[in-house]
Order: structure tokens, then sequence, then C-alpha cells
């Protein structure tokens, strides 16, 4: 992290602002989306990036002008999500994208993004883990054979590594560790067939960890500092990735989308000591930290320079995630009640 930041930005004070600021489009992204001869749709799009990202792809497509709808599919379990996509200018549609008929009847569509993916819950039911992230992309693929395709995996594809490494590139080779990881290899593998098979231009974004102020790494130990509990240190560094970066990455690498499919990873650019970031977190709370545990020689981390080097890198420090995440909690704003689990070494989840 660099100690020669300016102080951040003012945090945002309300729900409001805070999804205006996630889903504020870059000028990039408005260039790259007036490019797209057609509409956009975001399958599973009701998770936690999904619809900031619809928004900023609504918003880019708005300033660039033309009539580009944009379609958000998801079953919709939380209809006030549905209904706060809608507000914004996108269009929904109720799917089950494990139902064969259901995605067949799906809008055609110029663009695909696929946030699709089943993680917690996995040690409980490996089934639903492994159709959810392998028969889906199978449906998804056949009804969108040749169109320009960005799909989610996971950095956990790769495993732990050494701090020292830098973090896990695209060139190596993958060592899943458990049946999520297993999965979501699965998932890529059926990408990768269908781009190399149907000639299907796809990019596979190996994300990890997205943050914002309602869920993240930084919220989970920003809470935990705030209950008094003792933070462990045993995942000792992790990346942090602000989630309008994330959602502007994912709406660029359309236009990079090739056959054979590529792979990119979405991470943050710093390698961040989860000692240090709980310190700082405390000092914003005004609150005392403990640990426990001992950092161990590995992590799990990635290294994202190819694609800053495609899409550009990321324009959120992570000094100031951490600052706007103490600021948020330490006023009691909304938190999703989604904890990562970042700390998990054993591959289950």
């Amino acid at each position: 992290m660099s100690s020669h930041l300016p102080p951040p930005p003012p945090c945002p004070r309300t729900l409001e602002e805070l999804e205006e600021q996630l889903s504020r489009p870059t000028d990039a992204v408005v260039d790259a989306l007036r490019q797209l001869d057609g509409d956009l749709i975001f399958l599973g799009v009701g998770g936690k990036m999904g619809p900031t990202m619809a928004r900023m792809a609504r918003r880019a497509c708005d300033l660039a002008g033309g009539s580009r709808t944009i379609v958000g599919v998801s079953r919709f379990r939380d209809p006030a999500v549905r209904q706060r996509l809608e507000q914004w200018g996108v269009r929904t549609r109720v799917c089950d994208l494990l139902d064969e008929r259901q995605v067949a009847a799906l809008p055609d569509a110029a663009g695909v993004v696929s946030l699709s993916g089943y993680k917690f819950g996995t040690r409980d039911a490996p089934h639903l883990a492994w159709a959810t992230n392998c028969c889906i992309p199978d449906l998804i693929c056949r009804r969108y054979r040749g169109r320009p395709l960005v799909a989610f995996s996971t950095g956990n594809v790769y495993g732990m590594v050494p701090r020292e490494s830098g973090g896990s590139r695209e060139t190596d080779p993958p060592r899943p560790d458990g049946e999520y990881a297993m999965a979501a290899l699965g998932r890529e593998r059926v990408y990768e067939y269908f781009s190399a098979c149907e000639r299907t231009p796809v990019v596979v974004l190996r994300l990890n960890y997205a943050t914002e102020l309602r869920y993240g790494v930084l919220v989970d130990l920003a809470l935990q500092i705030q209950a008094g509990q003792a933070v462990d240190v045993t995942m000792g560094a992790v990346n942090v990735i602000w989630l309008a970066d994330a959602n502007a990455m994912t709406l660029l690498a359309l236009q990079h989308a090739t056959s054979p499919a590529r792979i990119l990873n979405v991470a943050g650019a710093d390698i961040l000591s989860t000692r240090d970031v709980a310190q700082r977190l405390a000092r914003g709370l005004g609150r005392p930290v403990q640990f426990v545990g001992r950092e161990g020689e590995t992590a799990l981390l990635s290294n994202a320079q190819a694609a800053y080097t495609m899409l550009g890198p990321p324009d959120m420090p992570a000094s100031w995630m951490m600052d706007w995440t103490a600021q948020w909690v330490a006023h009691g704003g909304p938190t999703l009640g989604k904890p990562t689990h970042f700390q998990t070494q054993t591959g289950e989840f």
C-alpha cells in the first residue's frame, strides 16, 4: 500500500450513495459498451455483484447513446432486488438456469455475462455445487453459442501459494483444494470446451476478493473487531478489489473474449497483511484488536497484472477501502450478513 496517497474522498453515507458509487461507469466502460452491437444480458444477476454491475452497464449505455437493452436474469428469491433493478432501467427475467427449457426461452443478446455459481453449502450439498457450476455453463453456452461471453470463476482454483510469490498467475497450473474449487475448475473447463469447439468467444475471470461496504473481507474483519472478537491471522495475507473496479473490469473484458477462451485474474493490486489490515480497521473503529493464530507460510493470492495491462488497473486504493469500511461499520451501515470465510484453509465451504 502506498503511504503517499491523499485522504480518501467522503465515505458514502447512505445505501443509495453507495450503490451510485458502485455503479458509476468509467469513460472506458462507456466507450466499450458503445461498441456493443446489441443487447447485454446478465445471468445470475441477483447475487452480491450482479445488481450494481447491471446498473453500471445501463448507465454506460445511456451515456453512450443508442437503444441497447440490459437484461438481468435470476430466480430473484429476494423480490426487492428485482424491483431495484427495474427502477434502474434493467429489464428482469425470472429463470432457473438449471432448467433447459427456461434457458432456451431467454432473449437474444449480443453480449453475455455469467455470474452464476455455487460456493457456500458445497460441503453439505456437493451435488448441487457441481450441477450449478458445471451444468449451467453447458446450457448457457448452447443458448448463446457464438456470442461474446464473460464468465466468473475464482482464485480458489490455484490453491495457496507463498506470499513472496506475488500471487498466482494465469499461467500457473490449477491445484484445486476441496470440492468447491474442483467444481469451479470444472465450470471453467465447460466454458473452455464450448469456446474451442463452438468458437464462442470467452473470457474466464478468476476473482478474489471483491469487497464493498456491505460485504467482503474488510467488512468481515471490521465486524469481528467491533464485536470484540479475536482476529485469526492464520491466513496471513489477502487480495481485495473494490466492487466498482471489478464491475468495470468485467464489462471491459467483453471486448477481449476470444476462442480459445482467455483466462484473467481479477484481484487487488496489493498483497495485504491480514494483521496490518485489522490494525488499521481497529484504529478507524476506535476499538482494540486481539489476534489468534500464527501467520501461515502460504495464502490464497492472485496476481492480476495481466488484467491490468489489458483492462486498466483498479482506481480504488486499498487504504481508502479500509478507511471507508471502518467508517461505515462504526456508524451502523447495513451489511449483508454473508461472511466470505476467507480464512478457510481446508477448501471446505
